[in-house]
């Protein structure tokens, strides 16, 4: 089953391993300009989230690779990120044997909530838990970076600051738990399509680190996102979603994450996020809404 022998060598006796894959916001979001090879340059930084999690379940097996997912609109063949990711982790490895990888689905597809890249980067994760000689994590990255643009963030889901194409991270020790309420309209937002149409007028990044670490709750002097506008003018109920939730108490400032269409608010208090939570399911009946908390690495390294 392993290059290196018949049998279980090179994997730990485990065969079967099984992880939280969390949702992630961008508190902001610049887009600095358009590479060569289509790719974007940004400088964002993200926060994952507490409670809104895919479960990825990674089963060795004598040969082959095998995706399920609960959710109709995740591909189910070599489109799947998950997928890939784990054929790529083998080839890299030297493994031969396959993979059954199974997802069991929390996070809205097309939603900027890096559902799929955080589905493939806990089948990195994983298959390193397996291997006895777990590839170091800038390696890990690298390979996560062929993957696409957000999975290196999702090797080790913790508040980073991503500038290149995504998968150059500065981790942001210090912040507080945010308590946030997301609401997503029923649309779905693809991000080549989003990234497609904008218009690059920024340039340089703005430097906001210093000044959310000296004042954590001051987000309105920090929170943008550039791919706002084009995601606005073709589903203006995104904007509808903004102002509604800047009306709410405790509110301290509001956003779309990523591509979107996912709108976020961040309140003072845990309170007043599930109080708007209450309030936004019955001013906006036909959105998915969750409430929940921006969090550190440490709570998804233990499975």
């Amino acid at each position: 089953m392993c290059s290196e022998a018949q049998g279980l060598t090179g994997w730990n006796v485990a065969l079967k391993v099984s992880t939280a894959a969390p949702a992630k916001i961008n508190l902001w979001l610049d887009v600095l300009g358009k590479r060569p090879d289509g790719y974007h340059e940004i400088s964002t930084l993200m926060l994952p989230l507490k409670d809104v999690c895919d479960r990825v379940d990674v089963e060795l097996k004598e040969a082959g690779f095998t995706v399920r997912c609960d959710h109709p609109k995740v591909p189910a063949d070599d489109e799947n990120i998950a997928l890939k990711a784990a054929r790529a982790y083998f080839e890299v490895a030297g493994w031969t044997g396959g993979a059954y990888v199974r997802i069991a689905k929390n996070i809205p597809v097309a939603a900027g909530l890096g559902g799929g890249s955080s589905d493939a980067g806990a089948v990195l994760r994983l298959l390193n838990r397996l291997s006895t000689r777990p590839l170091p994590e800038p390696e890990l990255r690298g390979l996560a970076a062929r993957l696409g643009a957000d999975v290196p963030f999702f090797i080790t889901p913790r508040p980073a600051l991503a500038t290149g194409i995504g998968e150059k991270l500065q981790p942001v020790e210090g912040l507080p738990e945010y308590p946030v309420l997301l609401v997503k309209p029923p649309v779905s937002v693809s991000t080549a399509w989003v990234y497609g149409r904008i218009k690059l007028t920024r340039g340089t990044r703005r430097i906001r680190i210093p000044t959310l670490s000296a004042r954590p709750w001051d987000l309105t002097a920090v929170m943008e996102n550039d791919l706002e506008p084009v995601a606005l003018e073709a589903f203006p109920v995104v904007g509808h979603i903004m102002g509604w939730l800047l009306g709410r108490a405790g509110v301290r400032g509001v956003r779309m994450s990523g591509s979107g269409p996912t709108v976020f608010a961040i309140f003072r208090s845990f309170e007043d996020a599930e109080k708007a939570g209450f309030e936004a399911r019955n001013a906006w009946p036909e959105c998915w809404v969750r409430v929940s908390r921006t969090c550190a690495a440490s709570d998804f390294l233990s499975g």
